[in-house]
This record gives C-alpha cells, sequence and structure tokens, in this order.
C-alpha cells in the first residue's frame, strides 16, 4: 500500500512520514519546501525510503502525478502564518485539496481514503456562555474593546463577561485568514469526499508541538518565541493579560490520531478535534518555560495585542476518544521535547528572533491605547 503525504517534509507530516514506513507502507512525499519554513532545502530527516517529490499543492500537474499509485492520502500541506497575503492562504489552502479530489475523481484513481489536516482556528473567537443568554459564538473582539483592554469575551446581548466552553466539532465560526481557509478546505474535502463516495476524514488540530517544528516561519507559535527569548536572557513578551487559555498535544499524539482515523471507518465523513482538552493560561506557560530554562526571568506583560488573536480556545476530544484515541504525553513532556529539539540544533536561529517585529512592523501588533 502507498500514502501520499502532502507536506511530509515540515513538522506534523515528517512524523507521519517515519510511522507509516514503520508500519510497512511505501510512501511519497510531497512538500514545496517553503523557504520560511525550511530555509535549507530538504531536512535531514526525510528519510531515503520515502519517494520525495518537490512540487506545490497547487499546481495541478504536480498534484496529478503524485497520485499516481497512491492509495491513501494524508494531506498535511498548508499555509500559515500572520502575515497579510491573504489570497495566499486561499490558495494553498483551499485549491490544495480541492485539486486532490478533482485529479482523484477526472483521473478515476483508486484512492480509498483521504485525511485532511485542518485546525482549532475554525472556531474563531470560540464558544461560550452566558449566565442570562446562554450559548453563543462571538464575532471576534472589537478593536476598540482591544483597544481599552478589555480582553473577555462578553455576551452581545446583556454585555456582561461569559464562560468560555469546550470547542465542539459542531460549531465552526472562523473569521481570519487562515481560520477560513482551513475551514473551506476541509468542507471542500468532506463534501467531495461525500459525494464521490472516497471516504475522508478531517483532523483540528490544537497547538501542536515537539521536534522538528520550524523555527523560523511565524506562525511556529508560542514555544519557540518565548524559548528564543529565554535562551538569550530576556523575558517573554505576553500578549493581553497572559490569562488567555491554550490547547497543547504532542506532535506524537497527533500520528496516532491519524493512523486511527485511517483504519476506522467509523471515522468516515467526519471532523475530529486532535487536543488535550486541558486549558493552560499563556502566563502559566511562560513560567513553565521559565522555570526549565532560566528561572529568575519573568515573563513580561507589555500591554500588546495581536490582531486576530482569540482569547480561549480548548477543545473537547470526546468525539476522538470514543473511537478509542487519548493523548499520552503531557504538557511537562511537550515543553522537555521541544526545549531538546532546540538543543539538538544548537539553539534557535537569528529568524526566530525577528518574528515579533516582522509582526509589529506589518500592524499585527497593537499596543493598547485606553484614551483612544
Amino acid at each position: 500500500m502507498r500514502a501520499l503525504v502532502t507536506g511530509g517534509a515540515g513538522f506534523i507530516g515528517s512524523h507521519l512520514v517515519d510511522r507509516l514506513l514503520r508500519d510497512g507502507l511505501q510512501v511519497r512525499i510531497l512538500d514545496s519546501l517553503q523557504s520560511r519554513v525550511h530555509p535549507h532545502g530538504l531536512p535531514a530527516w526525510c528519510p531515503a525510503q520515502a519517494e520525495f517529490v518537490r512540487g506545490d499543492v497547487t499546481d495541478k500537474v504536480t498534484v496529478e502525478q503524485a497520485l499516481q499509485g497512491v492509495d491513501i492520502v494524508f494531506h498535511e500541506a498548508a499555509y500559515q502564518d500572520y502575515m497579510t497575503d491573504f489570497s495566499q492562504f486561499a490558495q494553498v489552502n483551499v485549491t490544495g485539496i480541492s485539486l486532490v479530489y478533482e485529479s482523484i475523481v477526472r483521473h478515476k484513481l483508486p484512492v480509498k481514503k483521504v485525511i485532511v489536516a485542518s485546525s482549532q482556528a475554525v472556531y474563531g473567537e470560540g464558544q461560550f456562555e452566558c449566565a442570562q443568554h446562554g450559548f453563543f459564538m462571538p464575532r471576534p473582539r472589537s478593536r476598540e474593546q482591544l483597544q481599552r483592554g478589555e480582553w473577555e469575551v462578553k455576551c452581545p446581548q446583556c454585555q456582561r463577561v461569559s464562560k468560555p466552553l469546550q470547542l465542539e466539532e459542531d460549531h465552526p465560526n472562523p473569521f481570519n485568514q487562515y481560520a477560513v481557509s482551513k475551514y473551506g478546505g476541509e468542507r471542500m474535502a468532506l463534501g467531495l469526499g461525500w459525494i464521490y463516495q472516497i471516504p475522508t476524514v478531517a483532523l483540528r488540530y490544537s497547538i501542536t508541538q515537539g521536534p522538528r517544528q520550524s523555527l523560523y516561519n511565524h506562525y511556529s507559535g508560542i514555544c519557540r518565541i518565548f524559548t528564543s527569548r529565554l535562551r538569550e536572557g530576556k523575558p517573554p513578551i505576553i500578549y493581553e493579560d497572559g490569562l488567555q487559555t491554550r490547547d497543547f498535544v504532542h506532535v506524537s499524539d497527533v500520528v496516532e490520531a491519524n493512523m486511527l482515523v485511517l483504519t476506522d471507518a467509523r471515522a468516515d465523513y467526519q471532523a475530529f478535534n486532535v487536543g488535550s482538552g486541558n486549558p493552560v493560561t499563556v502566563q502559566s506557560y511562560a513560567e513553565r518555560l521559565g522555570q526549565a530554562i532560566n528561572p529568575r526571568i519573568v515573563p513580561e506583560v507589555t500591554g500588546e495585542y495581536r490582531v486576530g488573536d482569540n482569547r480561549h480556545s480548548v477543545s473537547s476530544v470526546d468525539r476522538l476518544k470514543a473511537l478509542g484515541w487519548k493523548p499520552q504525553k503531557t504538557l511537562d513532556a511537550i515543553v522537555v521535547d521541544f526545549l531538546g529539539w532546540v538543543d539538538s540544533l544548537g539553539g534557535a536561529p537569528a529568524e526566530a528572533f525577528q518574528a515579533e517585529q516582522v509582526m509589529r512592523d506589518s500592524g499585527v501588533v497593537q499596543r493598547v491605547n485606553p484614551n483612544r
């Protein structure tokens, strides 16, 4: 059996490739080796046993050729960043998966299953409960609210601060360019999969961390950014007040989720969250890293916020657990593995320190101005 892994040279994709090879599958990797993720070209971790095809998922001929002789597809390729090149998100994250199905249907390819990487980002600002008015899915917090430094989500009817709920699969509500493109991609996949009877599963990853995570692209997350500053003896910069919550999952648990839905037909034509289900504040996460790297450094809350960030994101994983999956790695294990990965590289590269300035220059990072 042969598997195609798009984005297979990347963080999650490469771990998936390793697992597939261990299970005795033939593997073909399709990856464009984006310079912002792979500035040095093909990573050393790409195994010689896997066939490597350098190409873009938005190129029809490339996709058609990559699908030849393939039985299953893991679509991990994605464009993710905080930059304002909005059209690129749709081009890669929607067109890319569309071409996979277009090629399968047009050429009657005998693909048995497609598993699509989606994102927790599809929930937008999240799901909340007002004590008086009940469940609601808010729009992103307004610029005016953020400028005042009012961080918590409020009920749109009574303006009371409301309780964040675990994110359930049935209530997506995407707003920013990345979230909308990922949701569009998964809907394209699940819809076409159903119509043409190509078993398809979408997996909505929470913040995934572990070895091989890129230290170069701006989207790589707070672990990389905080670690880079702590290694330089500088305090981690915390946006808002640090009490926003996030949900972290180890890359090995994400791989196991992929392998489970590959073989379990009960998962077909559905979307599943892949996370820990455990809320962690950004403040406590920064402190945990600080204890591991330099306990004398205290995180710094600067009175800034990042445009497009949501307040609380913690996924319910009950649906996937019902199939037998359960995350195995704790947050402490995630931190240890990531720091070991950074150490193996000799520390974070210079580019890791430039991300925040790039976001400020592009207007993504803003400062609170209560008088505005």
